[in-house]
């Protein structure tokens, strides 16, 4: 049976499964206990053994197994206040691993801090330089920002070579400006990102499960909430949005316009098709030109009144099912050392080292920066020392 673990704070349980958005029945199924065992340790009136304990921290809360020793809930942001703009039906579908990636993403916002010894170390800072005001429209926000991160169009559809090539591209011009990039793949399939604004070090985190140009995609959303000082989640099915009002709605309007001109400005499609439906041959075509989803380009055709919302909705479905049917079937180990570089980047991990290299860090702090055992860390060191330093 096992001894129950004394000095077990059963107000630190509670608050812990509640912030990992689990019920005490889902508790209880993922430990094998029934619901009333869950209850009476969070009452006080019984304790975990040590496995027990274990369990919970490192395989249900995913915590570390001190926190539930503390007198009061550490100093947390929640979702429900760094995501205000999300109806409160879609913070609590919010899956506990999500709700484990959101805490991840905070961890490494005060890596940054740390690490760039609390000055954000860019050059320029778009959300310092860009403060544009409510009055502005979405084309006229993403041509001052297509600007401002000097990326032009003949660049997009005539130089990248690929959508990889593009995400990658994207992805060095945003970090490049101060808003740090960075990628996991989540169990929540419905869920393609989140960012978290902040002054100093604002950061968007992808979701590496969805395809290349959705993570384009997502990428322009949050930077158009982070634009607006706002953190935000973006979902594969925005028709939440309907259930917002005021403020928040139109937050979400404009980050989902924004994202779309930036990408593919309405002025140029116009020139490729005029007044008249296109076909799927022509929407993949555009797709590819501009390194975007096909969803994306028929969404634009849908806000120039040339399709309908029945047409748009049943053909993003068809095209979403789609690829989740060829990543089913494409799944695979790949290299750990390369899923790790892509989901930290290439600037997080330069500066990560390069604090090690000057004696600022020791060995054990550099792998926590990286989130990777000790062992694991000389990996990652050939992948950095092999790449040519950019920007």
């Amino acid at each position: 049976m096992g001894t129950p673990v004394t000095g077990v704070n059963p107000r630190m349980l509670v608050w812990a499964r509640e912030r990992a958005g689990q019920s005490v029945d889902q508790v209880a199924d993922t430990l094998g206990k029934t619901a009333d065992v869950i209850e009476s340790w969070e009452a006080g009136t019984a304790a975990p053994t040590y496995p027990q304990l274990e369990a919970l921290a490192y395989r249900v809360y995913k915590r570390p197994l001190a926190l539930f020793f503390f007198p009061e809930p550490p100093d947390e942001p929640d979702p429900e206040h760094a995501f205000r703009t999300l109806p409160e039906f879609e913070l609590e579908d919010l899956s506990p691993d999500t709700r484990y990636k959101i805490r991840q993403a905070l961890a490494l916002q005060v890596s940054l801090q740390e690490l760039n010894r609390g000055t954000n170390p860019a050059e320029r800072k778009i959300l310092k330089d860009l403060r544009p005001s409510q009055n502005l429209s979405a084309p006229m926000v993403a041509k001052q920002v297509r600007s401002y991160l000097g990326v032009d169009l003949l660049t997009q559809k005539s130089q990248w070579s690929s959508a990889d090539e593009a995400l990658k591209s994207w992805r060095q011009a945003v970090e490049e400006v101060g808003v740090y990039v960075f990628k996991n793949s989540f169990k929540q399939k419905d869920v393609s990102g989140f960012c978290l604004y902040d002054d100093e070090f604002p950061l968007i985190y992808l979701n590496n499960g969805t395809s290349k140009t959705r993570q384009i995609f997502t990428i322009f959303h949050e930077l158009a909430h982070l634009l607006t000082q706002t953190s935000g989640v973006t979902k594969r099915d925005d028709r939440y949005i309907q259930q917002l009002t005021g403020h928040s709605k139109r937050i979400e309007i404009f980050c989902n316009q924004f994202a779309a001109e930036i990408l593919v400005p309405a002025d140029e499609l116009r020139h490729l098709v005029i007044g008249r439906r296109p076909s799927d041959e022509q929407v993949g075509d555009i797709a590819a030109r501009f390194k975007v989803s096909r969803e994306v380009v028929l969404r634009r055709f849908l806000d120039l009144g040339l399709v309908s919302k029945a047409y748009y909705e049943s053909k993003a479905a068809q095209w979403k099912a789609d690829y989740e049917n060829h990543s089913a079937k494409g799944e695979g180990g790949g290299n750990y050392y390369l899923t790790q570089a892509a989901y930290l980047g290439e600037r997080y991990m330069r500066l990560a080292f390069r604090r090690y290299y000057e004696g600022s860090i020791s060995l054990d702090q550099l792998a926590d920066y990286l989130n990777v055992r000790v062992g694991s860390v000389p990996g990652l060191e050939q992948l950095v020392l092999n790449s040519p330093e950019r920007g």
